[in-house]
C-alpha cells in the first residue's frame, strides 16, 4: 500500500476570488496594482481570478511531478525545456493563464506543448477554455490524488488515457511515485520503472 503524499487539509482560505465584467485594459492595470508574491492573476472573457498561492500540498505535488517528468523526458533524450509557471496571454484571445508547471518539448516554440495544474481548490475561470484559447496541446491535471490528461484535438479539449505528447508513459508507475510519501524514493523508483 502506498502512502498519501500529504494529509489533505481543509484550504478554504486558498479559493479564488472573481471580479466580473473587466475589459483588458482593466485588468491590466488592476494586475500591475495587484503585483504581489503569493498571488496569481487569472483572466478569462472579462472575468478576473484571484488565487492566494500556494498551500504546501500544492507545492510538494506541484514539485515531484516535475521532478518526475524532468526525468522521463531526460530519459527519453528529448529536447525540452521546463517553463516553470509562464505567463500565458493573449490580448485577441481575452486571456491570461499560468499553469503550475509547463514543458516546451522542442525548439523554437512560443508557448508550451503541456501544462500541468495541481487542483486543490475548486472554482474560478474554466482554465480548459483558457489554455484551448492559447492552443495548448496538453493539459495535465492532478485533481486529488488522480492524473487527468486533456489532449486539444479539433480545436477541443478530450480527456484521455494516455498522454499523446508521451505516449509511451507508464502512467500507474508515474502515479504510485507521485503518492509516495519520500520524495528521494519515488524519484529512484522512477527512475528504477524506466529501466524495466
Amino acid at each position: 500500500m502506498t502512502a498519501t503524499l500529504i494529509d489533505r487539509q481543509t484550504e478554504s482560505s486558498l479559493e479564488p476570488i472573481l471580479v466580473h465584467e473587466l475589459t483588458w485594459r482593466e485588468f491590466k492595470a488592476t494586475e500591475q496594482l495587484i503585483d504581489r508574491p503569493g498571488i496569481r492573476l487569472s483572466f478569462l472573457d472579462g472575468v478576473l481570478e484571484i488565487r492566494k498561492m500556494s498551500s504546501q500540498r500544492h507545492e510538494t505535488i506541484k514539485e515531484r511531478i516535475g521532478a518526475l517528468l524532468d526525468i522521463y523526458l531526460e530519459f527519453l533524450e528529448l529536447d525540452f525545456t521546463p517553463t516553470g509557471s509562464m505567463t500565458l496571454e493573449s490580448e485577441s484571445q481575452q486571456v491570461k493563464r499560468e499553469g503550475d508547471k509547463s514543458y516546451k518539448l522542442g525548439p523554437d516554440r512560443e508557448y508550451p506543448d503541456l501544462v500541468i495544474e495541481v487542483v486543490v481548490t475548486s472554482g474560478g475561470i474554466n482554465k480548459l477554455e483558457a489554455y484551448k484559447r492559447l492552443n495548448i496541446p496538453e493539459v495535465w491535471f492532478w485533481i486529488g490524488d488522480r492524473l487527468l490528461i486533456y489532449a486539444l484535438t479539433d480545436g477541443e479539449y478530450q480527456e484521455s488515457e494516455r498522454s499523446q505528447l508521451l505516449p509511451a508513459l507508464d502512467l500507474e508507475l508515474l502515479h504510485r511515485c507521485i503518492n509516495m510519501e519520500n520524495h528521494a524514493r519515488s524519484l529512484r523508483e522512477f527512475r528504477a520503472g524506466l529501466s524495466e
